[in-house]
């Protein structure tokens, strides 16, 4: 009986970095894998989904790391910032410095695999789209599991988009989302239509999180080749729904109805393991006529090449100008 599961055998092979990207689009894969060319991330594992001691601990460890990096963007950042609670969510709101538009608003969902990233990484992040696009931006700081599983997050999100509804014009709003935020820049849409609540004008997806299931293709053909997500993500995935069904649309929202839904721009990139999310969602849009766009970089693994190579500069342009067209 042959029980061998149908697919592609591959043999063991090194992928080498292309010639085709930036010098320091190379650089910053280089930085990311060891003397042998494994990739650094890849030690880094999960604790099971209900191991909340040990959550907790990681969650601690890794929220250090990010507020340690925003750091040195303190000097950089020129827009100022105020943090307010509005029932259960904090919402840190930025204002540029120099205003593009006092009617827009930006409203950023930030990344780390729906458990890390908020506090003061979320608080630079708002800072750092304000600057960006010179709109006023919302970074909602969503509540995260262990503490608060979904479906917390979501409420956040909600709570979050009907204030700031009650400030601004639907058409002057824009919603962005990378990774993880991705998930509930979309999830909040389906929820506002449940309620009743109009669409804003645009939607930012950059390398969503939008199938917890993990059901499409990059996440085995890009397994170890993101260097940095070189592997799955199930054991946060499990720890957030606390249960919940995964295939729910409130929960991979990729397989909610998307009809009606706003422009929408898409990025990821050859090597990054979400890109079988960002593509299977830019399909789904345009089946319902939604006007969308995908931009897929070369080489590029999830979240970019760090923010300094060509690639990443191009990709902000890219952004800044679907936005400024809303």
């Amino acid at each position: 009986m042959n029980d061998r599961k149908p697919g592609v055998a591959i043999p063991e092979r090194i992928i080498p970095f292309p010639a085709s990207i930036s010098v320091e689009a190379r650089a910053a894969l280089e930085r990311l894998v060891g003397d042998d060319g494994s990739p650094l991330n890849a030690a880094f594992v999960m604790p099971e989904p209900d191991d909340h001691e040990g959550w907790l601990r990681v969650k601690a460890a890794v929220d250090r790391q990010y507020a340690e990096a925003v750091k040195g963007l303190a000097g950089q950042l020129r827009s100022t910032v105020e943090t307010i609670r509005i029932e259960a969510a904090t919402i840190h709101v930025a204002t540029p410095a120099a205003t593009f538009n006092d009617d827009r608003a930006y409203i950023d969902f930030h990344g780390g695999a729906l458990v890390f990233g908020g506090g003061e990484a979320c608080r630079a992040g708002a800072r750092m789209q304000a600057d960006q696009h010179g709109v006023k931006c919302y970074g909602v700081d969503y509540r995260t599991p262990p503490e608060h599983p979904y479906p917390a997050a979501l409420d956040d999100a909600l709570s979050a988009y009907q204030y700031v509804l009650e400030r601004h014009r639907p058409e002057d709003i824009v919603i962005g989302g990378r990774s993880a935020g991705g998930n509930l820049a979309v999830a909040v849409l389906l929820r506002a239509r449940d309620a009743g609540l109009p669409f804003p004008a645009g939607l930012v997806l950059l390398s969503p999180q939008l199938d917890l299931t993990e059901s499409g293709d990059s996440f085995e053909t890009n397994r170890l080749v993101d260097l940095v997500l070189p592997g799955s993500l199930m054991q946060s995935n499990l720890l957030y729904t606390a249960g919940a069904d995964l295939s729910q649309p409130g929960v991979s929202p990729l397989f909610g109805d998307l009809t009606g839904f706003p422009p929408t721009f898409l990025q990821s990139g050859t090597r990054d393991l979400f890109l079988s999310n960002t593509v299977r969602m830019h399909r789904a849009l345009r089946r319902k006529g939604v006007t969308a766009e995908l931009h897929v970089f070369e080489a590029m693994p999830h979240g970019g090449f760090g923010g300094a190579a060509p690639e990443d500069i191009e990709l902000q342009d890219e952004i800044n100008r679907f936005v400024r067209l809303r």
